[in-house]
């Protein structure tokens, strides 16, 4: 398959300067029939989007330019009929101007006069049977532009069409773009491996530079260097950070294969706005080998037509939440009372909106693709992010505590990566469940019965653990002097605090009294963040 994107100026619109044109030509047919698939889902998001309700218009034609005859045969595939040419071109135009900012998100697409940015997902069909093959994709821009993308890009170009490669339809979905006439780049190195750290829109209301880029550089190369010592190797020889910054308020990321999307805001919002961009960065970094590569079976390969049920997600997206803010603080990026607020903020999302939920984690898991990006009814299902990152904790500290801190969650990843990852082949749920008694050193029945297939409210459990390591989660009824709801408080313990000091790896210093983690912001439960 061969593509060709250009902002599309015929489209029947009133604004149809946020059309993108696409033109996708499939080679080497040798059959009488081709069914052409556009994608009804985006890996990283557990939910049909249903992207062929983008598209305008349609055609197919012969390489002369010829009309060839096709009908749908589903919501979003078309069967062509060759009439025996061996190449054809299907031309369309997609819809790229998505409202903010429910769809304009980490996931979508959008074109204007000074930006491009693509989620080939959302609007790159595939032929049946020829889906891993590899991909070439070319954009209709202007020389000038910059463009920040995972996929390999050939020196030689040719004037006014910048060229992209895939190996196969997989990796070119899984490689969104940012193009635009001016972009920041920030650049590091780790292990001989590169890492990219573009920004478009990052610029305050006064003309400055929205992130210091000496300071990106040092915190960046602290947690991606931490990440990669827990599993000891890199998956792939770069990785892309596309940062889009917005003048409104915005939380969302989502990973790819050697890349992820971030889309954060307001611009001007200084210390806060960085605090989310390194919060958002370590979590879809750990993704590069959590759930890109140590990947469910049942997403292995993906299936972009349907629903791909896996109950798993708590381990993709649970412990990934627990170990982006975890690896911040292990690395010296996050202080302790850093992370402790975020470790707040994390125990109010759940115990206050969905502590009581009738759901299991991995019932929860298998509905993300019935309601699991919805508000959904009261009580009903529990979030894999939030539940499956306390869940993730306790875990963690359970093998801390049984074998002095001698093993962790560290080294049940580290197995992970090693039998599922690096060998790429996907686990199920008995697979994980085995390499954490193995890494445990003994059966984990009440962990799975109470945390994973159990409904029960978690307090006590993870009091029990949180107390080894001298803090303790306590609900406190609103006050003259304080806020009510779920709070983190750090104990007067001595033996506690230390402990704690090992979980983080940081140093002894002297130990407080009793006493609470900060206010946690209204902005930070209140701005909108998007699921993946």
């Amino acid at each position: 398959m061969h593509y060709r994107l250009s902002a599309d100026r015929n489209a029947e619109a009133p604004d149809r300067s946020h059309y993108i044109a696409v033109e996708a030509r499939l080679t080497d047919i040798t059959t009488l029939e081709v069914d052409l698939q556009l994608p009804a889902w985006r890996p990283g998001r557990y939910e049909l989007q249903q992207f062929a309700k983008n598209i305008q218009r349609f055609d197919v034609v012969d390489k002369a330019g010829k009309s060839l005859p096709f009908r749908k045969i589903s919501k979003d595939c078309w069967r062509v009929q060759t009439n025996g040419i061996t190449e054809l071109t299907a031309r369309y135009n997609y819809y790229a101007l998505l409202p903010m900012p429910n769809q304009f998100n980490a996931g979508s697409s959008f074109v204007s006069d000074t930006l491009f940015y693509v989620n080939p997902v959302n609007l790159c069909l595939y032929a049946k049977g020829h889906i891993s093959e590899p991909c070439t994709l070319e954009l209709a821009i202007p020389d000038s532009w910059t463009v920040a993308c995972g996929l390999a890009q050939p020196v030689s170009q040719q004037a006014g069409i910048r060229t992209l490669w895939a190996s196969d339809f997989y990796e070119l979905v899984d490689s969104p773009l940012i193009a635009a006439p001016i972009m920041e780049h920030i650049q590091y190195e780790i292990d001989d491996v590169q890492f990219h750290v573009w920004i478009q829109g990052g610029r305050r209301t006064n003309g400055n530079p929205t992130f210091n880029s000496e300071r990106i550089i040092e915190d960046f190369a602290r947690f991606s260097a931490k990440q990669i010592n827990l599993y000891g190797e890199f998956p792939e020889r770069d990785y892309h950070f596309l940062t889009l910054i917005l003048p409104v308020p915005y939380y969302h990321g989502v990973e790819h294969r050697n890349s992820t999307v971030l889309i954060l805001g307001p611009n001007d919002e200084g210390e806060g706005l960085y605090q989310d961009l390194l919060g958002v960065s370590s979590h879809e970094l750990f993704h590069a080998w959590n759930i890109i590569r140590i990947r469910p079976t049942e997403l292995l390969p993906y299936d972009f037509t349907q629903e791909n049920y896996f109950s798993t997600c708590f381990v993709a997206e649970g412990v990934t939440t627990y170990y982006g803010d975890l690896m911040l603080r292990q690395s010296g990026v996050f202080t302790d009372e850093a992370y402790l607020k975020e470790l707040q903020v994390l125990f109010k999302r759940h115990f206050e909106n969905n502590g009581q939920a009738f759901q299991s984690l991995t019932e929860s898991s298998w509905d993300l693709w019935l309601d699991g990006y919805d508000k959904g009814v009261p009580d009903r299902k529990v979030s894999v992010y939030h539940k499956g990152a306390i869940v993730a904790l306790i875990l963690d500290l359970h093998i801390r505590q049984l074998t002095n801190h001698a093993r962790s969650l560290d080294d049940v990843m580290n197995l992970m990566w090693q039998r599922f990852g690096k060998p790429f082949i996907g686990y199920t749920l008995d697979d994980y469940r085995a390499v954490t008694e193995t890494i445990a050193g003994e059966p984990l029945d009440w962990y799975y019965d109470l945390c994973i297939f159990g409904n029960q409210p978690l307090e006590a459990k993870l009091n029990e653990y949180l107390a080894w390591v001298g803090l303790l989660v306590v609900y406190k009824e609103p006050g003259p002097d304080h806020a009510g709801g779920i709070q983190l408080l750090e104990l007067d313990n001595e033996d506690g605090y230390r402990q704690r000091v090992r979980w983080f790896g940081s140093k002894l210093t002297n130990l407080q009294n009793e006493s609470h983690i900060g206010p946690v912001p209204d902005q930070k439960l209140g701005k909108n963040v998007v699921a993946k």
